[in-house]
Parts: C-alpha cells; sequence; structure tokens
C-alpha cells in the first residue's frame, strides 16, 4: 500500500506538472480520465456490494465470500453493527456516481446544442447509455441489499435510506 502511495504521488506530480507545462490538453485526454474515474467509482461501488452481501451472508464474517475470493478487512471479523455504516458510504458512492452520469449527459445536452451552430458533435449515445446502465444495475444491486437487510437497520436509517435511492433514480429518469 505505501508503494502505491508513493507511485500515486509521484504520479499526480508528474500530472500537474504537465498541466501546468500545455494548459489545454486535447478533449480525448480529458473524456478517457472521466471515464476511467467513473469506471474505478463504479468499481469500488460494485466491491461495496459484495462487501455488504458478505457480511449479511455470514454475519461473524469468517473466510471466503460467496464467490471464494477474500473481500478485504472491513468485512473480516466485522460485526452486523458495521452493516449500516457499509451501506452508507456505499450510498455516498452511489451518489458520486450519480453526479458523474448527469454530468456526462449535460455535457452532452451542450455538445448538442453547440451543434445547432455548427460545432462537431459526436452523436454516439452508446458510452453514455452504457454508464446509465451500469449505475442502475448496481443501484438494483444495493437496493436489494438494503431491503434484504432492512431488520438490522432500523426503522430510522430505513426511510431516510429509502428516499435516497428514490432521488437518485428519479433524477436519473429526469434527465
Amino acid at each position: 500500500l505505501r508503494l502505491v502511495a508513493v507511485l500515486k504521488v509521484i504520479l499526480e506530480g508528474e500530472k500537474a506538472a504537465v498541466l501546468k507545462r500545455d494548459r489545454h490538453l486535447p478533449l480525448s485526454f480529458h473524456r478517457r480520465q472521466e471515464e476511467l474515474k467513473f469506471s474505478l467509482g463504479l468499481q469500488r461501488l460494485q466491491h461495496r456490494v459484495r462487501e455488504i452481501q458478505a457480511l449479511r451472508d455470514s454475519p461473524t464474517g469468517e473466510g471466503p465470500g460467496q464467490d471464494g475470493s477474500l473481500l478485504g478487512s472491513p468485512v473480516a471479523g466485522a460485526s452486523p453493527q458495521e452493516l449500516p455504516t457499509l451501506i452508507l458510504e456505499a450510498m455516498k458512492e452511489l451518489e458520486v456516481a450519480k453526479q458523474q452520469v448527469l454530468k456526462r449527459i449535460q455535457i452532452w445536452k451542450r455538445q448538442q446544442q453547440l451543434a445547432g451552430n455548427g460545432a462537431l458533435f459526436e452523436e454516439n449515445l452508446a458510452p453514455l447509455q452504457k454508464r446509465c446502465e451500469s449505475l442502475v444495475e448496481v443501484y438494483f444491486q444495493l437496493h436489494q441489499q438494503v431491503m434484504a437487510a432492512s431488520a438490522e437497520l432500523g426503522a430510522e436509517l430505513l426511510p431516510r435510506l429509502l428516499e435516497r435511492f428514490n432521488e437518485v433514480l428519479s433524477s436519473l429518469v429526469k434527465r
């Protein structure tokens, strides 16, 4: 982990130097960077859902998950009291991913408007659709885990979580 942290600092320094030298990187670079951030966030969210499932399936938190892989230290030895914390963290990550999708939709809409004035416009909606479908898939997995764990969450936390779920889905559908 230290090696990863050191490499991250070095790469961030190099990125800052490149950006300082050449402020206007190609649009494809920014788009690719945005795609990588989204896919990393989505993978992190999927991992959280698997952690929640593993914690629910094995209250003692011992051993590997259902797929035979170790899910990491947050689940190993975890108590059921940590379930609400894991769910809240996953909910935050879901909302961050939703914001990234909505930002991309807004950019696409703006590019479509500018195309009316003759600007270049990429009409391919496949990447945006893939993003939305991936996010909704994880949304339903997390929602399913929350509903299955409703007894452990209590009467106070469950309604707040359901309200946040409804807000995420309604904002995606409306936009």
